[in-house]
């Protein structure tokens, strides 16, 4: 692997001259040496001196073509400097001590040394000189270049005090090496497992934003694999941890709906799925658990799982600190629906039953569809070409029937106010069956969904209820 080179920016020689003016030694240090090292595109560099790190910026600031102006904040000790080409934050070096209950550390002025020593891993503990005499030099203090060549995630100093300093490292260590597919080095991933309890002092939006960044990796399973076998799934998500296993009652065994759950998860990768896809793929069968039964005849059942796990979905994104918005409704629609397609596919496509996918699906079906594509996980490859020969046939009629009938995102034109004026109705049940049965009597094509029809069929079903139309 190259000894990473920084970019020919005059940026980099603009900070060089005002730390040298200053008499502060400058180094770029971090996610950015690591990122140019692997040949990854990175957008943050972070500038560690020996010195005042606001101080710096403020005269990078002064010296570059427009003077772009410096965001300080004094709290953390930390500038920030906005360029055409790069964002570069500032900060003097520093050592931190920990106290028990915090993962928040006392921070004062520190050598270089001490600064690279509080990194995380050994792969972010890199830094470029941008001092005179050795400039666009490497700094390697922990040998974060042979991890790199390793592919492996080490800490700098004794992983236990790394952790339990900071047991969010516990979160970022997993989510590097989900990302990078990298390994963890042995002694580190045990410390893993040994300091897992320590993840309870984190605050639920740090552990959810590590999470999404694994959920975003190109190979998620690899992440939650990594989690279970540290212990940390079941801390963070323990709904996720009972999917794990398989019971066996003689010749009737379930499949492991964890292994699985990941693999439709890599499935919707691989498709192109957005997060809140990928977290419809995690949650698709989430309550498999709570939902399975034995019977001598059939085996293993985990009847009405789809519903209850939708029932859960609310609950899930409220613990989790998820948006409660239109992303957890989309995620709660597809859990609730992904069974329909896979059920249309074992049966004859008839025209109601696609009418009705097409009204609770609405301007998801797209999305719905991939899922259930990627919920097909036999290893029995012609069962499995079966299937998603069948959801061609699926598709292909969910494609005719919407253009025949417009039924994505389709209101059906008697609403209960039509009902209540007709016949003079206050809100009640009986308001609520007539809208039923007029809605089931278009999904089934028996009326179009066009006002003179379904006003006819309106009148026939109160007059059948004794109801007499009110006098317009």
């Amino acid at each position: 692997m190259k000894t990473p080179q920084l970019p020919d920016l005059p940026l980099f020689r603009t900070i060089a001259d005002a730390a040298g003016e200053l008499g502060y030694p400058a180094y770029v240090i971090g996610g950015f040496v690591r990122d140019l090292a692997l040949a990854r595109e990175s957008k943050d560099v972070d500038v560690v001196c020996v010195g005042d790190g606001i101080r710096l910026a403020q005269e990078v600031g002064r010296k570059l073509p427009g003077r772009p102006r410096v965001t300080v904040f004094k709290n953390f000790g930390t500038a920030m400097l906005p360029t055409p080409e790069i964002e570069v934050e500032f900060v003097g070096a520093r050592k931190e001590s920990y106290r028990a209950e915090s993962r928040k550390p006392e921070v004062e002025a520190g050598t270089l040394e001490e600064d690279l020593a509080r990194r995380d891993f050994t792969i972010n503990a890199l830094g470029i000189s941008l001092n005179p005499a050795d400039f666009g030099a490497l700094v390697d203090r922990y040998d974060g270049m042979g991890d790199l060549q390793r592919r492996t995630i080490r800490t700098p100093l004794d992983p236990d005090i790394t952790f339990s300093d900071d047991p969010l490292r516990m979160l970022r260590a997993i989510r590097f090496a989900t990302q990078l597919d990298f390994d963890i080095e042995p002694d580190t991933f045990d410390a893993l497992a040994r300091n897992k309890e320590r993840i309870n002092i984190v605050s639920q939006e740090r552990i959810t934003t590590e999470l999404n960044k694994i959920i975003m990796a190109p190979k998620p399973s690899y992440g939650f694999k990594l989690l279970f076998q540290c212990g940390l799934l079941q801390l963070i998500f323990p709904k996720m941890a009972l999917l794990h296993g398989v019971e066996k009652v003689g010749q009737h065994a379930h499949k492991d709906n964890f292994y699985h759950t990941l693999q439709v998860l890599d499935n919707v990768v691989a498709a192109g799925g957005d997060l809140w896809l990928r977290w419809a793929a995690i949650l698709h069968d989430i309550a498999k658990p709570a939902t399975k039964r034995y019977d001598k005849r059939v085996g293993w059942t985990f009847h009405g799982h789809e519903d209850k796990g939708a029932r859960w979905v609310p609950g899930i994104f409220t613990d989790l600190k998820l948006p409660l918005g239109e992303e957890m409704r989309q995620v709660q629609k597809l859990v609730r629906l992904h069974l329909r397609p896979i059920v249309l596919s074992k049966e004859i496509v008839t025209d109601s039953a696609v009418r009705r996918l097409l009204f609770e699906a609405g301007d998801d079906i797209d999305r719905l569809m991939l899922l259930c594509r990627a919920d097909i996980t036999s290893k029995d490859y012609d069962r499995k070409n079966r299937y998603l020969r069948n959801f061609d046939v699926v598709e292909e009629k969910l494609k005719e029937v919407e253009e025949k009938d417009h039924l994505r995102n389709f209101k059906p034109v008697i609403t209960g106010e039509v009902i209540m004026q007709t016949f003079g109705l206050k809100p009640s049940r009986e308001v609520g069956e007539l809208k039923d049965a007029v809605l089931e009597a278009i999904l089934d094509g028996k009326v179009r969904n066009e006002h003179d029809e379904a006003f006819a069929l309106l009148l026939e079903l109160g007059e059948q209820k004794g109801l007499v139309r009110v006098a317009e």
